[in-house]
């Protein structure tokens, strides 16, 4: 017998987390798709302003972001594997990862405020600031989420016959990063 039969396809943590994902994804879609004909509608002045985007911050947003994947990955492989220390340690550079994304944003939004810019300049800069603040609060709750994760695994609540709330909790932190990455191109790079 071949290890799929054995184990059969089962999606990583619990069902009602990814019914949650869904719905956000669905809700973040409507807003993806409001910003895109918006900017069908004023090209030139959504081209415009998109320039004035940090683009450095955008893309060290990314790195962070995909960084901080990683490790939750990390730490979800090394619960299955039974390598207990090393859970909460992959969980806190996750949570570091994710605080540094946070006081970027900030850094970027004190910076485009202090230029007279908000979320009431135009168009652009109400979706800029709608779509990122939106993500910037995904972001803390998902820190939140891994700091709980982080907590349990230092009590060894994760191994590799229990790992359901680790999954749930990486898969909610996978939807954040996932909308950054539309996000990026759509604010920072689309022409």
């Amino acid at each position: 017998m071949t290890a799929t039969l054995n184990h059969p396809r089962r999606l990583p943590g619990a069902e009602g987390v990814f019914v949650f994902i869904a719905a956000d994804m669905m809700v973040f879609g409507l807003l993806f798709a409001a910003f895109v004909i918006e900017r069908g509608k004023n090209l030139d002045l959504f081209n415009l302003c998109r320039q004035t985007l940090n683009f450095n911050y955008g893309g060290i947003n990314t790195l962070i972001l995909l960084t901080s994947s990683w490790f939750v990955v990390m730490a979800v492989q090394a619960a299955k594997a039974n390598k207990l220390r090393h859970v909460p340690h992959f969980i806190a550079i996750g949570v570091l990862c994710g605080a540094t994304f946070g006081v970027l944003k900030i850094v970027e939004y004190t910076e485009k405020m202090s230029a007279g810019i908000s979320m009431l300049t135009n168009d652009f800069y109400m979706f800029y600031f709608i779509l990122t603040g939106i993500h910037l609060l995904h972001v803390v709750g998902g820190i939140v989420v891994l700091v709980i994760l982080w907590k349990k695994a230092r009590l060894g609540a994760y191994n590799g016959k229990n790992c359901t709330g680790l999954e749930s909790g990486a898969s909610f932190w996978h939807m954040v990063d996932l909308l950054w990455i539309f996000l990026f191109p759509l604010l920072y790079l689309m022409k």
